[in-house]
Order: structure tokens, then C-alpha cells, then sequence
């Protein structure tokens, strides 16, 4: 992955690095994810804001197949 510098307001950058730990995400991965939630909250206004973020960490998680037991 790419990254880019950019100037970001202090306490934005303080507030992603506390939550960030929490979720053990970096600062930067925080901002990310908030991002991410952000987009595409507006891009499907219709959706509930936590119904965006749990998908968005359900895609994160690893899977596997699924195979069928008779």
C-alpha cells in the first residue's frame, strides 16, 4: 500500500491513536478504518452508521470455506 503525508488537526490524530489501541489498529489504520466507515455511510445513507462499521470489521476478519457435512 501506497502512503501519503498530510496535515491533520492534533487532537483528530491523538483521538485515532487512543481508539486505534483500543481496536489494536496503528493511529494511521484508524484513521483508515474511520475513513472507510465514513464513505460508505454516505454512499449508502440508508444503512444504519454501525450496520457500515460491522461490516466493514466482518470483512476484515479471516475466513474459512465452508464445507458441507452430510
Amino acid at each position: 500500500m501506497a502512503t501519503v503525508s498530510v496535515r491533520m488537526d492534533k487532537a483528530l490524530f491523538d483521538a485515532a491513536a487512543r481508539e486505534g489501541k483500543a481496536e489494536f489498529r496503528s493511529a494511521a489504520q484508524q484513521i483508515n478504518f474511520w475513513a472507510k466507515v465514513g464513505r460508505n455511510a454516505l454512499a449508502n445513507p440508508d444503512l444504519p452508521i454501525e450496520f457500515v462499521r460491522d461490516i466493514l470489521i466482518a470483512k476484515e476478519q479471516p475466513t474459512e470455506p465452508f464445507t458441507f457435512e452430510a
